[in-house]
């Protein structure tokens, strides 16, 4: 291992030193610097996504604070997904916020809080920075969600996350203890190897696997603990429900992957089983469930429910017959997926927003309809959204459930890719009703589309996105596939 060099810290510490200027500003200037505090998180999170963006395409891996954080090519890409993501989340925000008298300093600092829990969760190599980084990231969006204290559904939606987030935390905590009881070790690398030795009491394992795989599901919102996500996701004003299932998906992966695969690989063989029944039953009910919702936010939960089904078969995948010969393209595959599935929800999310103005939320299908005749750019770039989630070609999601439904295959659990299949089928209703409301209906409200002039450019440019990266699929394949390989305990 060579010399850690400090500077590959510095993005990281940008973020911090970001959420210190922005709080110090929003404290002495009040009402008048929020745009400061706006521009200050806006700078800081660009430049420190762009340069994690560079450190990813370093081979090394390196260790800090006595190896409890680590900085690999895997968590130096996902520290740029996330942090890029919350950039452009608070983009497409802004007006919203301005309309609703919700454009203050704490939305932003609360929302870089929970970036610094998502990266610390992203590198963490210590069963305990692993877990801090979660409560960082998960306390910041309990108190964004209820950030709107005169709306009823807001606080709602915030105490059914904290009560079940509190439990999931318990969950975590309990297998977290077993694992430590068996293996006299908190380092991610140490668990490891004391695992594969054989020499650790099996049943104290399992049980403790088994708490962790509850934690790791529910905070990627998989079936049976997904009770928490539709309900947040249509109770919290859209800013904060973007905040909520954009980035945090995404740092929430990485971190399953953090656990599982780099501390708890030797016992793949029993929480690959788990992920089978997880991954079957997200698919299953976040298709069927969301063909019957009304409500647009809550349809894209359970599309939310149902991409990490996908996200949990490429992590499903990568050990067969106890051999770990097509790991990385399985990884990697989930990793894409991921990625893809942030933009995309990003894109969603902020015509959703667009739509919205002073007073009236563009939450309904009903307000969808007639969108081509009012703006055909923006119909556009929503029909690219919704094709992508449904996995249709040109666009980039179809090459992502390609990637992932070979990796499954590969792994010979055909059973799982076929039904992963048909479900697609019945989700690909309400993605498609969208278009049609879209496209055919004539339109209800007939009131301009307004938005900042960089708020509207950077919606084209995530259509674009969506339909180049799915053209041209294999250069960000090949980033994942370099960044898996360079980090896998093997």
């Amino acid at each position: 291992m060579p010399n850690a060099p400090l500077n590959v810290l510095l993005p990281d510490a940008l973020v911090m030193t970001g959420v210190i200027v922005a709080w110090l500003n929003d404290t002495f200037t009040g009402p008048e610097g929020r745009r400061t505090t706006y521009f200050i998180s806006l700078l800081t999170t660009v430049i420190a996504g762009i340069w994690f963006a560079v450190i990813a395409f370093d081979p090394h891996v390196y260790y800090y604070f006595t190896r409890m954080y680590v900085v690999d090519a895997f968590a130096s890409a996902m520290k740029s997904v996330v942090t890029l993501g919350y950039a452009v989340s608070i983009v497409y925000s802004r007006k919203y916020l301005e309309d609703r008298d919700m454009f203050r300093g704490e939305f932003f600092l609360l929302g870089m809080f929970s970036l610094l829990g998502q990266l610390v969760m992203i590198s963490g190599n210590n069963f305990l920075t692993l877990y801090l980084g979660l409560e960082l990231m998960s306390l910041s969006l309990y108190a964004v969600i209820a950030l709107r204290r005169n709306a009823t559904q807001s606080n709602e939606a915030a105490m059914k996350y904290y009560v079940l987030g509190a439990l999931a935390s318990g969950f975590l905590l309990y297998g977290i203890s077993m694992l430590y009881g068996a293996t006299g070790s908190l380092d991610l690398g140490d668990v490891f190897k004391a695992v594969a030795s054989g020499h650790i009491n099996d049943i104290v394992l399992l049980f403790g696997v088994v708490f962790i795989v509850a934690g790791v599901a529910f905070k990627m919102g998989a079936v049976p603990f997904h009770m928490w996500v539709p309900d947040v996701y249509q109770g919290a004003p859209t800013a904060m429900t973007l905040l909520t299932g954009g980035g945090p998906k995404v740092a929430a992966f990485a971190w399953a992957v953090r656990f599982l695969v780099m501390g708890l690989l030797p016992l793949a063989v029993d929480w690959q089983e788990m992920l089978i029944i997880l991954a079957a039953l997200s698919m299953i009910v976040g298709n069927i469930t969301g063909i019957v919702q009304r409500n647009v936010k809550r349809m894209l939960a359970y599309s939310a429910i149902s991409n990490m089904g996908f996200v949990l078969l490429g992590l499903l995948a990568g050990i067969v017959d106890n051999k770990a010969t097509g790991a990385a393209s399985a990884y990697s595959s989930a990793m894409f997926y991921s990625i893809v599935y942030l933009i995309t929800t990003l894109g969603a999310f902020g015509i959703i927003m667009l739509l919205a103005r002073r007073d009236f939320e563009a939450e309904t299908l009903d307000d969808l309809k007639g969108l081509n005749q009012r703006s055909p750019v923006f119909a556009f770039v929503m029909m690219l959204m919704m094709f992508s989630l449904a996995g249709i070609p040109p666009t980039v999601g179809f090459y992502a459930k390609l990637a992932v439904l070979e990796a499954t295959m590969n792994a010979g659990l055909t059973w799982l890719a076929v039904l992963a299949v048909i479900t697609s089928l019945f989700g690909a209703f309400y993605y498609l009703r969208i278009v049609k409301l879209m496209y055919f209906d004539a339109p209800q409200d007939t009131a301009p589309i307004e938005g900042h002039a960089c708020n509207r450019a950077l919606l084209t440019l995530n259509g674009v996105a969506v339909l180049v990266l799915g053209i041209i699929p294999g250069p960000l394949m090949s980033l994942c596939l370099q960044a898996v390989s360079h980090t896998l305990p093997l």
